[in-house]
């Protein structure tokens, strides 16, 4: 083998290995906010249960903010498969469907992303204006999936803008149900019983 060629070989293992190690990062500090909510995290508390010292944390993520939005653009990765909602064009309600069924098998990242919804609204929060920014992008989104599926009117002369937020209130509001009572608040079956009266109702 040449050397330009185990350079390359080099780069792409430390950089894969870099991978592992942020990935790692994020799952602890998903525990760790689940558990103690983001003000009670600490960046010590993550990297002890990564295993690794606060230093070699900061390595990775220079700021708790860091981390936190780091945190929160994976969870939007890892439900859209690394491809961002708007650059794949609208979702078919089913594919929401099947998102929400999705999330109802992981709790814990519900939980974290459920916990620091709520703490955004208070102050000054670092993840208040991403969460800003994202409902803005799902109304939109979820704007043209109506309107693709039922046209410029919905059920009593609505416009497709006027039942996006409601549809975004009933998958959020589900989820803090569900975390509550999970044997009673059915997250996948509320959304696919809201479809149906969608449909039926056209």
């Amino acid at each position: 083998m040449r050397a330009t060629e185990q350079a390359g070989t080099a780069d792409n293992g430390r950089a894969g290995r870099r991978a592992d190690r942020r990935g790692e990062i994020l799952r602890a500090t998903m525990a760790v906010i689940a558990e103690r909510g983001y003000r009670g995290a600490s960046l010590a508390a993550v990297a002890e249960r990564v295993g690794i010292t606060q230093q070699g944390l900061l390595h990775y993520f220079p700021t708790k903010e860091d981390l936190l939005i780091a945190l929160l653009e994976a969870r939007d990765e890892w439900d859209t498969g690394g491809t961002a909602k708007q650059e794949a064009g609208p979702w078919p309600l089913d594919l929401l469907a099947t998102l929400v069924e999705y999330n109802a098998s992981r709790p814990g990242v519900v939980q974290t992303f459920s916990a620091l919804l709520g703490e955004s609204v208070t102050g000054d929060h670092p993840a208040r204006e991403f969460f800003s920014r994202r409902y803005a992008t799902i109304r939109a989104s979820l704007t043209e999936t109506l309107r693709q599926e039922f046209g410029d009117r919905l059920p009593g002369n609505l416009t497709p803008e006027a039942v996006a937020p409601l549809v975004i209130a009933v998958m959020d509001g589900m989820q803090f149900q569900w975390l509550l009572e999970p044997d009673a608040a059915d997250m996948p079956a509320a959304f696919r019983t809201l479809t149906q009266l969608l449909r039926q109702a056209t």
